[in-house]
């Protein structure tokens, strides 16, 4: 028998969670009155509209049934990021700072799914209130809507496993806490964590506190927006680039491993396969990188050859956890490092962490999957079971990871598709998918790291936005509300 829709609990919860937005969108507007900058009242206005949005739909979500399904779940997650986004590009849109709607939604979509890509190119001429709330887009958006509001709001009457699910990265979802909204807090507290630390030690390399919180944010979040045009070159400092590159690796490791340190269970941390396979990954490939970056019959000093490992390893890092910050313009490099950018693209950093793309986890149950077939097929009797962290991976999350996996890809391609339809070029196409699906920000040709997205189609622009969304979400959460099945059961 088919169960009834709550919809009276889709509204009262999404309106709970756009109070979040009001009150976020409320204390951003100090920051323009702190830098006597008179575009305060865009973000009042906006948390103005954002509290009686959340007000209708507390009113028409009243008195509802407690219980809570995928349907509701998936629903919910889905349309709360849509509406944040929607009520998110307010400010831009109403100042002028981004006058068109098109673009004031793509800005902030890409902020709040920490993709990065931008359509901005004068982004030094916008107020410090407009910047703080482009970068707070970030902040909300790494570790979650859902779960930062399961932290800090005792809103939820009912369970948000289903909620965690929906929103939250990886096959399996790491409780650390028997109740969700302890596991939230936990992880809420982790993110708090890093980011102090990190705004901290920028600050002593010399960033002011406004460019050191901003990139903060997006250095946790692995979103990527930056204060300056020119991204993290604009700072000709190794000392703040290796600041970044170490942030940038701490926010692409599951953060469940975090406190499994703070509560000295370091043999979790050490046997964990993802975290081992990420690291090992990230380095060889910035080897190889940075040795095709050296003409070596032009070697004049120990300060060329770091130079060029740290360009490489900042740019395989900031896109291997779909960061999106650059110090170096990659398409000028060798067409071989594009090739290995674009596998750092696809295969992302660990599940659990703020990073997107398909996540390390993944590609290692799937490689080990593959490599266990060859030998079954040399050796057709022997039981030859896929272990990952000396556990048995069960059948039905194998078929999961691989089903997510041959899913990504063809939506990656579809994509593709659909963009160089649209008027985009072939290689922007490409750039534009994998970045937008994957959360990294910028990708090839047009859209590289010296360029952005503001010249491409408006089509595009909304495609890449579903993309932007669908990836951040990992495909199901949002392709299931297409799926006229799921609405059946």
């Amino acid at each position: 028998m088919n169960k009834k829709f709550n919809y009276r609990l889709v509204f009262r919860m999404i309106g709970s969670l756009i109070l979040v937005e009001s009150v976020v969108l409320l204390l951003v507007s100090l920051v323009p009155l702190i830098y006597g900058e008179n575009d305060a009242g865009y973000f009042l206005i906006s948390s103005g509209i954002s509290t009686l949005l959340a007000a209708l739909f507390l009113l028409i979500g009243r008195n509802p049934s407690p219980t809570i399904g995928k349907r509701e779940g998936s629903v919910i997650v889905t349309f709360t990021w849509i509406v944040f986004s929607l009520i998110g590009l307010l400010p831009f849109w109403m100042s002028g700072s981004i006058p068109s709607f098109t673009n004031a939604y793509f800005e902030t979509i890409s902020g709040f799914t920490t993709t990065g890509a931008s359509i901005l190119n004068n982004i030094e001429e916008l107020s410090h209130g407009m910047l703080f709330w482009r970068s707070m887009t970030h902040w909300i958006g790494g570790l979650g809507i859902i779960v930062i509001s399961l932290a800090i709001l005792p809103v939820f009457s009912v369970s948000g496993t289903q909620l965690f699910a929906a929103e939250s990265s990886g096959p399996t979802k790491d409780k650390i806490h028997p109740k969700i909204s302890e596991t939230a807090k936990r992880l809420f507290l982790i993110y708090v964590i890093l980011t102090t630390a990190e705004t901290i030690l920028l600050r002593l390399g010399g960033m002011n506190w406004f460019d050191s919180v901003c990139h903060s944010f997006a250095t946790i979040a692995t979103g990527g927006f930056s204060t300056k045009q020119s991204s993290i070159a604009y700072w000709d400092s190794p000392y703040i680039q290796y600041i970044f590159i170490l942030f940038m690796i701490l926010s692409g490791i599951n953060f469940s491993l975090y406190y499994f340190g703070f509560k000295n269970k370091l043999k979790k941390i050490k046997e964990n396969e993802e975290l081992r396979y990420f690291l090992i990954i990230l380095f060889i490939f910035a080897f190889i990188v940075s040795l095709s970056l050296i003409d070596f019959s032009k070697i004049q000093s120990f300060q060329t050859l770091e130079s060029a490992w740290r360009d490489a390893l900042f740019t395989v890092t900031s896109l291997m956890t779909t960061t999106g910050f650059s110090t170096a313009d990659y398409m000028l490099w060798k067409p071989l490092t594009w090739v290995i950018l674009l596998m750092v693209m696809l295969t992302g950093a660990s599940a659990g962490s703020t990073s997107g793309g398909i996540k390390m986890i993944r590609i290692v149950i799937s490689a080990k999957a593959c490599y266990y077939e060859f030998r079954r097929l040399i050796h057709p009797n022997a039981v030859i079971p896929v272990r990952y962290n000396h556990y048995l991976v069960q059948t039905d999350v194998l078929t999961r990871v691989l089903a997510f996996v041959v899913l990504y890809l063809v939506v990656a391609g579809f994509g593709i598709m659909v963009l160089a339809m649209s008027g985009m070029g072939f290689i922007e196409s490409i750039g534009g998918t994998i970045t937008c699906l994957g959360g990294v920000g910028p990708g090839f040709g047009g859209v590289g790291p010296a360029g952005n997205y503001s010249e491409i189609p408006e089509f595009s622009k909304w495609f890449l936005s579903l993309m932007m969304l669908a990836g951040r979400l990992e495909l199901y959460t949002v392709f299931l509300l297409f799926t006229p099945a799921f609405w059946k059961k």
